[in-house]
């Protein structure tokens, strides 16, 4: 099914915010009353070019009230941050939590943007000295930063990639344990924990996760679901993406919709229990 003709705005997402978080979510807003599932996520859980994403695909098959609290390249920041969804994952019956990636949060080595976790801003002293010859006002994003470190020293790299891993189970705990519903994370990617990633060029997410990292943030959950799409299912949900011309790069770059079918049916039969 092609797009092309079709604008860069061909999909509305109706972007709201809620109670005082400056954060703008996928609409349309709902009230934050009853018993709903709060859902944390990344590009995925907030549906970029997808027409129903997940939460909403939930949503119809609990027959209960999904809210959708994902962020383009949300890192865990973001949401570790924000008092207003923190308070509203709290208040909701059962929070899901997509696992994201290491590499878009601050950390001994690097900070990044408070809400656009995806934007790198400035390197630690730490890391200036452990890479000398870097001119680190060439990076924007995080993914071209870690790109070129690793492709400046694996060795040294070593200890960035250790940082991370390290950074994000804890920050992964502390947004875990501070929410008083019942939490459930979701692994939503092309390959299972099994095979963690450390490409930083090319996609992969979650970047830098791995089993071990998972299961240690586990124990704080309620349940866990993984969802793990093949090639051929990502191809084939990519044909139903809606985008314009010039956002093609960037849809190629997403699961697709059998990925939020799969994530969808995964989620009903463990948080149906718990509701």
């Amino acid at each position: 099914m092609a797009y092309e003709e079709l604008g860069s705005n061909a999909l509305e997402y109706f972007p709201c915010r809620y109670g005082k978080s400056k954060l703008l979510f996928r609409g349309p807003k709902r009230k934050l009353e009853g018993d709903y599932v709060a859902v944390l996520g990344g590009s995925e859980t907030y549906g970029r070019f997808v027409e129903r994403p997940y939460p909403a695909l939930a949503e119809e098959l609990l027959g209960r009230k999904v809210v959708n609290f994902g962020i383009g390249n949300a890192g865990l920041d973001v949401f570790a941050q924000d008092p207003t969804i923190r308070d509203a994952c709290s208040r909701a019956k059962v929070t899901v939590i997509q696992i994201g990636g290491a590499q878009n949060m601050s950390n001994r080595f690097y900070a990044v943007h408070p809400r656009r976790n995806d934007r790198f801003l400035r390197a630690s002293t730490l890391l200036k000295t452990v890479y000398r010859d870097v001119d680190f006002t060439e990076f924007n994003f995080t993914r071209h930063l870690l790109t070129a470190l690793k492709r400046e020293s694996a060795e040294r790299f070593a200890m960035v990639e250790q940082e991370l891993k390290e950074a994000w189970t804890a920050r992964m705990k502390t947004l875990v344990s501070g929410i008083e519903s019942d939490v459930v994370l979701l692994w939503l990617s092309d390959h299972p924990p099994e095979a963690c990633v450390t490409r930083t060029a090319d996609g992969g997410d979650p970047l830098f996760v791995d089993r071990a990292m998972l299961r240690e943030v586990s124990v704080y959950a309620a349940g866990v679901v993984e969802v793990v799409v093949s090639r051929d299912e990502i191809t084939a949900g990519r044909e139903r993406l809606v985008f314009g011309a010039l956002e093609e790069p960037a849809a190629r770059e997403m699961l697709g919709t059998v990925a939020h079918e799969k994530a969808a049916a995964a989620l009903h039969s463990v948080l149906a229990p718990l509701l």
